[in-house]
């Protein structure tokens, strides 16, 4: 299965599960396959759409760790979850091409590179290969430097990202990349001041209309804590829930989240509020 079933008429869930000790928001509470199965298991029963599994940590100054390292992380719980839930979608976050060949020959349906295809020339002939959906982020920089890569000019933030996402899309299709393959995602947090971060909230409907899903990963992040003053990641469910409702408002298709039974509730009661406008 590629998407979800009714793709397109609602807003689906993407849960994220970090195999990482050093995520920004649980690293170390699901790094071993226990844990990670036990989180599986309790996600799909409160309703996702899918799986996004993680062995590379993607906040900011994190270490990279190399391919090998992060496919000892990875597969173990990938082949675990895709043998006792064959009919959830997987997606594996990564931007090495070598662990999501990997991934995608161990069962997962989809990849999700934060860099957009940049780090690693050969993930774009492998997806276009594969024929798989390709959750394509906008970013700049990588987890060391993208802070200091915020300046959009004369542009500002929404136009730069749209153009930069469309240049990625450009180069994604030129390698091959069938366009009915890819998801947008504009990146919050990733080279991006919370004011920035706002901005592209306020303006979603702008991404929406290109026509191509957008996925948008607000779980936790900074620039909530930010406005609200929270420093514990864990702590900003409800700043969460409240870029999750205005995303369902703008008709967004997917949401990255941690806390997938409230964003579950809020997401069926504002799509219902929407249902009839």
């Amino acid at each position: 299965m590629r998407w979800p079933e009714d793709w397109g008429t609602r807003t689906a869930i993407m849960g994220v599960i970090n195999l990482t000790p050093d995520s920004f928001s649980d690293g170390g509470r699901f790094n071993h396959l226990s844990l990670a199965m036990a989180e599986a298991s309790r996600q799909i029963s409160c309703g996702i759409d899918c799986l996004d599994l993680g062995a590379q940590s993607t906040r900011p100054n994190a270490n990279e760790i190399g391919t090998e390292e992060e496919l000892k992380r990875l597969l173990p719980t990938l082949r675990a979850i895709r043998t006792a839930h064959p009919n959830i979608l997987i997606s594996v976050d990564t931007f090495i091409a070598a662990v999501a060949a990997e991934a995608l020959e161990a069962g997962a349906n989809w990849i999700n590179d934060v860099s957009g295809g940049r780090r690693d020339p050969a993930m774009l002939p492998l997806i276009a290969q594969a024929q798989c959906p390709f959750v394509l982020m906008h970013s700049r920089g990588d987890s060391r430097t993208m802070d200091h890569c915020t300046d959009y000019g004369e542009k500002g933030v929404i136009q730069a990202v749209i153009d930069e996402l469309q240049d990625a899309t450009d180069l994604a299709v030129k390698a091959g990349v069938n366009d009915e393959q890819l998801i947008w995602d504009p990146g919050l947090g990733f080279a991006k001041t919370t004011e920035q971060n706002l901005a592209l909230l306020q303006k979603l409907e702008t991404l929406v209309a290109h026509g191509i899903p957008i996925l948008l990963g607000p779980s936790r992040k900074r620039f909530i804590g930010d406005v609200l003053n929270e420093s514990r990641p864990e702590r900003r469910l409800w700043g969460t829930a409240a870029v999750c409702c205005r995303a369902v408002d703008a008709g967004v298709a997917v949401l990255r989240v941690h806390d997938v039974e409230p964003i579950h509730q809020l997401v069926t009661m504002a799509s219902a509020i929407g249902a009839n406008r």
